[in-house]
């Protein structure tokens, strides 16, 4: 990525791109709609996404203007808070969380603005993440998934195969170190992301961060035996790399992927393009799970939200019916490598050979598993598992104490809600 360091969706996309406005004529409704940039460079902002589907409606509702403002990662959820803190908050906001908006009703629910059809169309994994004690306030808007990359060439070199178990990985990441491979299996705990690779592999090892009744589960006993087998059997035979675990941060983790020195890691799209443009022979596999492929994957969301303060709820749902057709979802998708939200977008997507890259993600889709981001207090959780995650596979570090304490942060922040 060039420029200075991008902030970071929910996806992991990173964008650098300040704020610009798309106009158009008069109308009887203005709606403003304030959407975050997935682009790194003027060449593919979200601006032009935009700028194409708005002309497109204003064309067909000449009494509805659709004023958007883009923002980049690093701003847009400042800028909805500040607009909202102001008491005058957008009509609608695509950004990285919508819980605190809920739990404060300021937001429409999904179920007052969207047509049957339309709402019913989500991929279910991601509607049921969009609910706040069970009634829908945020909208997927771009979804992604995790799969375990891994470097042809150094796997050819040494002799071996793709894993589907966690001894599998160990032996692989033995043979890669054996090579001279800088990181056998690259794992970035660092603070940048942490909380994704941490949550891949609690669901590798059968855990997750809440449990079957959605309170935290963040000390479970499979979390525990998770993170000590990742310390004792990983980390401890130095098959991470020269970096500590708690100070490598993803993109630095792809960066060092595309310079051909990883053996192995957990990635998104983004790495494929990331990859390519250097030349690196890659190949995708599901991630291994204890005894054999993970039963479940890392599924993560951003979110369309809409404010009830302007009062435009009908203006809004038309506007998003036209947000979430099939031929929008997929044009939006497919410029950014990230995964449709809607069941009739993925189906397409699943059956073209234009999109059979996104195959492997696509399929990993229907077993995930996402954040527990309708907690108000997760902001709060995800923010301290940043910090403190690394110190649970450090020399001397505690698993279990470090689970512990995270767990007993979370349930203040819970209580706090």
């Amino acid at each position: 990525m060039a420029g200075t360091i991008a902030a970071v969706s929910a996806l992991g996309m990173t964008a650098v791109l300040g704020g610009c406005g798309i106009t158009g004529g008069s109308a009887d409704v203005t709606l403003k709609l304030v959407a975050a940039d997935y682009g790194d460079s003027a060449a593919n902002s979200s601006k032009k996404y935009w700028d194409k589907l708005v002309e497109e409606y204003e064309a067909d509702h000449p009494d509805v203007k659709i004023d958007v403002s883009v923002y980049s990662w690093n701003d847009v959820d400042r800028k909805v808070r500040e607009m909202v803190a102001a008491g005058d908050p957008p009509d609608m906001a695509q950004i990285g969380a919508y819980a605190d908006y809920a739990a404060k009703n300021q937001l429409y629910k999904a179920d007052d603005l969207l047509s049957i059809p339309v709402q019913a169309d989500f991929v279910g994994q991601l509607a049921s993440a969009g609910r706040v004690k069970g009634v829908q306030y945020g909208m997927p808007f771009a979804a992604s998934t995790r799969v375990l990359f891994y470097n042809k060439t150094l796997f050819a070199k040494a002799g071996i195969t793709p894993p589907e178990s966690w001894d599998d990985l160990a032996e692989d990441a033995e043979a890669l170190k054996a090579e001279g491979v800088k990181y056998p299996y690259a794992l970035p705990l660092g603070p940048e992301e942490a909380q994704a690779e941490t949550m891949q592999w609690m669901l590798s090892g059968g855990g997750g961060y809440t449990d079957s009744v959605d309170s935290y589960g963040i000390d479970s006993p499979e979390n525990i035996d998770t993170f000590s087998w990742l310390k004792n059997d990983l980390v401890g035979k130095d098959l991470t790399g020269p970096v500590a675990p708690g100070e490598l941060n993803r993109a630095a983790a792809f960066a060092a992927f595309a310079k051909g020195q990883v053996g192995m890691l957990n990635g998104h799209p983004s790495l494929m393009k990331i990859a390519e443009s250097k030349g690196v022979k890659y190949g995708m596999v599901p991630m291994p799970g204890k005894g054999g492929p993970s039963k479940s994957t890392l599924g993560v969301a951003d979110w369309m939200t809409a404010f009830r303060e302007n009062g435009h709820r009908d203006q809004v749902g038309d506007f998003l019916d036209f947000v979430y057709s099939e031929k929008n979802v997929l044009a939006f998708s497919r410029e950014y490598d990230l995964l449709p939200v809607t069941s009739s977008a993925s189906g397409t997507m699943a059956a073209s050979d234009e999109d059979r890259h996104l195959r492997p993600f696509l399929e990993e889709l229907l077993a995930s598993e996402l954040y527990p981001v309708g907690k108000t207090s997760w902001a709060d959780v995800s923010a301290q598992v940043k910090q403190q995650i690394g110190k649970a596979v450090a020399p001397g570090g505690s698993p279990s104490g470090v689970l512990g304490h995270l767990q007993a942060a979370a349930g203040r922040a819970e209580s706090a809600e």
